[in-house]
């Protein structure tokens, strides 16, 4: 894949996503952390491009009540909203002219939104698949919910990656993420605090938590209690590792599902928000 020094065969990474894509983009991962900086910036290039293509697997179907509010007016839009349109009527009799549609208004249902909360796991050892799956997984939640969506990091202390209400462009979240590197012990509790606070910027109808992790707590802090804030929580372990996820998932009512590798995070979000 870097055939020469500063070089990235961006050909031969194609190649090889079709015959082993958890490898190929668990390679590209670490190539971000290259000692040679051509190389680095590069890698995190190609690496924020292609996990962003590997994340799109269609938008978020929203669910929750919808909200009576008044619309701009179309023939299907709804019943006639008089107040809001009253001064529209009252000048077009007066002048014996046509109402202008542009005037009017209707009362109409608006669907309510999906906020998304991303939270990885970056203690213990992150690199390789790990943090090619965390990645995949920043890009998956920025596809599905580009106008409302946060990404925590957390080990000791939790990194706020993205904000739930502070634009920034896509391609800079998955490179930042992509820095991480992984370290120290897991403080889970804290991590579900803070993405409560994150998600309660947002005004969405459907507010959603994604935790990416084994689940293994080694700070101390009360787990099920902070999990029980959150509105939805949704939790997708490593497959062959995920005791700890399961507990936590019966105790408080989570959706879980594990995966085998970078490749299939984009997938298992899908799976859990459509189902």
């Amino acid at each position: 894949m870097s055939p020469e020094v500063g070089e990235l065969d961006e050909a031969a990474v194609e190649d090889n996503m079709l015959e082993s894509p958890d490898d190929t983009m668990a390679l590209l991962a670490d190539l971000t952390a290259a000692t040679d900086p051509k190389l680095r910036e590069l890698a995190k290039r190609l690496a924020a491009r292609l996990f962003l293509d590997v994340s799109r697997r269609g938008p978020v179907r929203p669910r929750g009540t919808g909200k009576l509010v008044s619309l701009p007016f179309t023939p299907e839009g709804g019943d006639l909203d008089f107040d809001q349109s009253f001064e529209g009527i009252a000048e077009a009799f007066g002048s014996g002219s046509a109402v202008d549609p542009d005037r009017l208004r209707v009362r109409g249902w608006a669907k309510p939104g999906t906020a998304l909360c991303l939270m990885v796991d970056r203690s213990g050892s992150m690199g390789g698949k790990p943090l090619a799956a965390s990645a995949v997984a920043a890009a998956a939640v920025a596809w599905r919910a580009p106008q409302d969506y946060s990404v925590l990091a957390f080990g000791k202390d939790v990194v706020v990656a993205k904000s739930q209400d502070v634009f920034k462009d896509s391609d800079k979240v998955v490179t930042d993420v992509l820095t991480l590197r992984g370290f120290g012990t897991t403080d889970l509790a804290g991590a579900l605090q803070v993405a409560h606070r994150q998600l309660m910027r947002s005004r969405a109808g459907r507010r959603i938590a994604v935790l990416l992790s084994d689940c293994r707590a080694t700070v101390e802090g009360d787990v099920a209690a902070a999990a029980g804030m959150l509105d939805e929580l949704l939790i997708i372990a490593p497959e062959g590792d995920s005791a700890e996820a399961e507990k936590l998932a019966a105790s408080v009512g989570a959706k879980l599902t594990t995966v085998t590798g970078p490749s299939d995070v984009a997938a298992a979000i899908s799976r859990l928000l459509d189902d």
